[in-house]
């Protein structure tokens, strides 16, 4: 009888501790946006609220509660529920699939707690946990908030303490609702040199779905970003837009689901394809990061919190200056020696940037690299080009004046090379099938621990051996084919996940060995283009695609997402047809650094070159770390026109580029923004050739805000492949 009385005693306080729960919403906040979870009297937890924040908790109780109740109220049969299970009452898109022990496929969680953890006063995370209440499985939601940036990452822990493992076929790392008359995607996709193209589409009732199945790197078709217009198209400084992202060096998907009440629920995470995964008892599943802001001003001010997060928080020394380079690889492909590196780096150092980097080709011994189809994976310096080694190399960088930066690609082997002549089971391929080589190489198993040992020690000796070695570009060409781990045997499935897992692993285990190294990440062009992969480098590669006019467009894709620090951009001989000043300027909008043989151009395109790298490193406060505003789009126009303005709104550079105008066409003022309306401005043009003098007309002239944001700058021409770069000085 007392044992029945406690159970009854149990079950009433649990039941009150759900109903001050619900009475007590969830509030997960930024100082601009709100995300409001109530727990409903059934134990579950839905999302009440996504929107603009609320300046009265008193009215929280007055949110709808979205709580799928039954037959008998199918009009507000909703079901938002934050981490729905499959195979129970909601027949849409679950966040999560699993079977138990006993071949049982669903799981509805339930609400335990809620926990806050102030981590200073930016920074506050949010911990839900649920669990079961019938088989022992728990998830643990977390949400972390960055208040100024108004910014939210999400991911979600899942455990279980069945006897035997269970099979987890879905996990995602958030699920978001929202309901709006109309819905309208922005996407991205592309291919190698053709990077981060935008296209747009209203979304009906049904499914559209996101993903990538390349294992090894996050982008090539599809890009692991979106924006979400509520109510209308995309649009630069205004409407509700939300875009997101999703931190993971691998197969993502993103799901937009329209229901029959014209709702929509968005959910981010790794992509499930082939991928059902067997957790032990007690092992924690963790999943990517999923990360997204709310704007009510367009995608513009969306882009901009994107920027002040990751230099504050996400990207590795996102606070910190970034070098100008000197590439070789334009110049020289694979045909170096000691004699020509030397001579680059005293180029580097006349050309005024801050490091000499080498690229492919140094390597391999019995397999020298001299073209892509050998050597990779035998990272020892090929004797025949360089006998004194990469000391010799560093040593005459220093003598030369500059520092000295290296490429590899330790996460990949040719099959001509010693160590897969040695190790072949470290090769991700299928034993008994034709292997297929994806540009003459293979992916390296890093689910093999042995590997993951294998590949950072490939970095750890070389900077060992190199302590002065200032950054490292690190490439990653293939995608996986030939899905096979030799390593996982009967657990193939789980190839995609830990294979990914051992990447991070190692970017992760270099950054915290070498904190002060500066590191490109680069596949392919831009294919690695993800924020978790960011956490341990410094900036990436948008494309190889170097021509300066597809570059505009490319560099407007990559900027809705990336601050400008991050977003490196090169001066080469890519359709040589436009002006040095063309290139220049258009590199100059992002990380700009050099890759072209300095020995081709004219002593005035030199001496261009040397101001324009003493004006990038004059600037770079501005360039860097300031607001950055897209003016006038290449989609929509024969030009296009960017700027960035510093945080004290005392500095700013316009960007205005003619692409292919058309004869005597109409000229438009373009519209300056982010500038203070009660400061004067000075403009004055820079970039310009030796000897020749500004043809705009305002030039020298001093405005107020006020009126260059609204009355603008008449700075397009129509003449093709024409460029402007206007230096704006508060002047009062």
């Amino acid at each position: 009888m007392k044992k029945t009385n406690f159970i009854v005693f149990l079950f009433l306080l649990c039941m009150a501790q759900m109903r001050a729960a619900e009475q007590r919403p969830i509030r997960i906040s930024t100082a601009e946006t709100d995300l409001i979870l109530r727990v409903a009297p059934n134990g579950r937890v839905y999302q009440s609220y996504l929107g603009s924040r609320l300046l009265n908790e008193s009215e929280f109780a007055n949110l709808p509660l979205y709580v799928r109740s039954g037959s008998d109220d199918a009009v507000s049969t909703r079901g938002w529920e934050i981490y729905p299970c499959s195979g129970a009452e909601d027949y849409y898109e679950p966040a999560f699939g699993i079977q138990h022990n006993d071949g049982n496929m669903t799981s509805i969680f339930r609400f335990v707690s809620s926990e806050v953890k102030k981590q200073d006063d930016n920074v506050t995370e949010t911990i839900i946990t649920m669990k079961d209440d019938v088989y022992p499985v728990s998830v643990k939601m977390h949400y972390l908030t960055y208040a100024k940036e108004n910014i939210i990452k999400t991911w979600t822990e899942i455990s279980h303490s069945e006897k035997k493992p269970v099979s987890i076929f879905l996990y995602a790392s958030n699920m978001l609702y929202f309901e709006s008359p109309k819905y309208y995607l922005t996407e991205f996709c592309g291919d190698w040199a053709k990077e981060m193209g935008m296209t747009s589409q209203e979304l009906k009732f049904g499914k559209k779905i996101i993903d990538t199945k390349l294992g090894s790197r996050a982008a090539m078709q599809s890009y692991p970003f979106f924006q979400l217009g509520l109510g209308d198209v995309v649009r630069e400084n205004e409407g509700d837009v939300l875009m997101g992202t999703i931190g993971w060096t691998g197969n993502f998907r993103f799901t937009f689901e329209v229901d029959n009440m014209n709702n929509i629920r968005i959910i981010s995470g790794i992509n499930p394809y082939a991928s059902n995964y067997e957790l032990k008892p007690n092992e924690v599943f963790v999943t990517p990061e999923f990360i997204f802001t709310l704007s009510n001003q367009g995608a513009g001010k969306a882009s901009r919190s994107f920027h002040d997060w990751a230099r504050n928080y996400q990207v590795k020394r996102g606070k910190d200056d970034r070098l100008t380079l000197l590439n070789n690889w334009e110049s020289t492909g694979f045909n170096f020696d000691e004699k020509k590196l030397e001579e680059i780096m005293v180029e580097a150092k006349d050309l005024g940037v801050d490091l000499f980097l080498l690229d492919d080709g140094w390597f391999g011994n019995k397999y020298p690299r001299v073209n892509d189809r050998a050597g990779l994976g035998d990272w020892e310096v090929m004797k025949s080009k360089l006998p004194n080694g990469i000391p010799n190399l560093v040593k005459a960088a220093k003598d030369a004046g500059v520092k000295f930066g290296i490429w590899v690609e330790p996460e990949m082997v040719n099959p001509k090379s010693e160590l897969f002549d040695k190790h072949p089971d470290w090769a991700i391929r299928q034993p008994n099938r034709e292997t297929y080589y994806y540009r003459n190489q293979l992916v390296l198993d890093l689910s093999n621990p042995e590997v993951e040992d294998y590949v950072f020690g490939v970095v750890d000796k070389l900077m060992t051996e190199n302590p002065e070695i200032a950054f490292l570009k690190w490439d990653c060409n293939s995608p996986i084919t030939n899905i096979y781990s030799p390593y996982l045997k009967g657990k193939q499935n789980q190839l995609y996940v830990d294979h990914v897992r051992g990447v991070m692993n190692v970017f992760k285990r270099v950054a915290e060995k070498y904190p002060d190294l500066y590191m490109m990440i680069c596949s392919g062009g831009g294919a690695r283009c993800d924020y978790g992969a960011l956490k341990y480098f410094t900036e990436l590669w948008c494309s190889d695609d170097t021509d300066p006019f597809e570059r505009l467009y490319i560099q407007w894709g990559f900027s809705q997402f990336f601050p400008s620090k991050v977003m490196c951009a090169h001066v080469t001989s890519w359709n040589w047809k436009t002006s040095v000043k063309f290139r220049t300027d258009v590199a100059m909008m992002c990380k700009m650094g050099f890759d072209l043989g300095l020995k081709e151009l004219k002593p005035d395109e030199l001496t261009f070159c040397q101001q324009a790298v003493k004006n990038f490193n004059r600037l770079k406060p501005v360039i860097l770390e300031g607001d950055f505003y897209r003016l006038v789009s290449p989609y929509e126009s024969n030009h296009t026109a960017v700027m960035h303005v510093s945080k004290d709104k005392n500095a700013a550079l316009l960007y205005a580029y003619d692409l292919h105008p058309r004869y005597a066409e109409k000229l438009y003022p373009v519209k300056l923004q982010g500038l203070d309306p009660e400061k004067n401005y000075k403009l004055e043009e820079i970039n310009l050739m030796p000897g020749a003098k500004s043809t705009l007309a305002d030039n020298g002239k001093v405005f107020s805000g006020d009126y260059l944001m609204k009355v603008g700058l008449r700075v397009f021409t129509i003449a093709e492949a024409n460029s402007h770069v206007v230096e704006i000085k508060c002047c009062d």
